[in-house]
């Protein structure tokens, strides 16, 4: 059986790899063409794919992926918000690239799964609407592309007994924000709202309760230390200590912050005055956390060029 355009053509469509690797995979399966079986030609060909897009994967999964999107997907009962990274920007904004990351937000919000990281088995376990998983598909996608690719982190909202709110920067950051109790007319409005807010001015927690008490402690730490810079008593020092714990849980807690359309009250002034409580919140920055390696391109070059 010999390889066709026809045959190249289904066998992207139904993997989403370039040409040429088609056409390799195809001509892997020489052994099988004469029997003219083409569903098993096509298998074996899908097979091999796999196999190297695997391989490629393995390859490439110790380079630093820190670009990339976030993305969302909603439905009647919950929301998702979803990172999948890149190496570069310039792949970040690649149609097959941005198809794959809605296509991993709408089976995260159509299976719920449990598990979060990369290295879990929601990925191999989950299928895609073209029915491969989303580790298959993740496989294909740096085959094709040529970058390490990773779907870092999900975070799932449901929305019973409340509403949930969306905001996306962009596809650099992605917020959801759950309100509840109130009236149905205009908290749809203000679960926005607020989801814009929270984008803007990054708050670590909703209230001082949930403040990470480490942190908070390491904030004591750093602000006693430049007290006692000053020379003041330790009464002074301990009310100024005590003046900067409170200014730095204002400005970090939702609850506390200036709301950004109306400054002159709170978030919490704000959701008292409309009758509901923030009982949820995620906020999704693309590569926050990741460490960027640092490229010296002109040394790069001279190494190549053997200088």
């Amino acid at each position: 059986m010999a390889i066709t355009t026809a045959m190249i053509k289904e066998l992207r469509q139904r993997t989403g790899a370039g040409m040429m690797d088609c056409k390799k995979a195809l001509a892997e399966t020489n052994g099988d063409m004469g029997n003219g079986d083409m569903a098993n030609v096509m298998a074996l060909a899908i097979e091999n794919l796999r196999k190297k897009g695997a391989a490629v994967a393995q390859k490439k999964s110790g380079r630093i992926a820190a670009e990339g999107v976030i993305v969302s997907a909603h439905g009647p009962s919950a929301s998702v918000l979803v990172e999948v990274n890149s190496e570069t920007d310039f792949v970040a904004k690649d149609a097959s690239f941005q198809s794959f990351s809605n296509s991993v937000a709408q089976a995260a919000l159509s299976n719920a799964p449990a598990d979060n990281a990369t290295d879990n088995k929601w990925m191999a376990s989950i299928n895609l609407e073209n029915g491969h998983s989303v580790e298959v598909a993740r496989q294909a996608l740096i085959t094709k592309i040529g970058e390490n690719i990773s779907v870092r982190r999900f975070a799932r909202v449901d929305a019973e007994d409340g509403v949930v709110g969306c905001y996306l920067h962009g596809s650099k950051i992605g917020v959801l924000v759950k309100l509840s109790g109130g009236t149905a007319d205009g908290i749809k409005e203000l679960s926005r709202d607020i989801a814009m807010h929270i984008a803007a001015s990054r708050p670590l927690c909703i209230s001082e309760q949930e403040m990470d008490r480490h942190l908070l402690q390491k904030e004591k730490e750093i602000f006693i230390a430049q007290a006692e810079e000053s020379g003041k008593s330790a009464d002074i020092i301990t009310k100024m200590v005590g003046g900067r714990i409170k200014k730095f849980l204002k400005e970090n807690t939702l609850l506390g912050q200036p709301f950004v359309k109306n400054t002159d009250q709170t978030v919490g002034d704000l959701i008292k005055e409309a009758g509901v409580t923030i009982t949820q919140m995620v906020r999704f920055e693309v590569g926050e956390g990741i460490e960027k390696r640092k490229h010296d391109f002109v040394a790069e070059v001279m190494a190549q060029v053997g200088t």
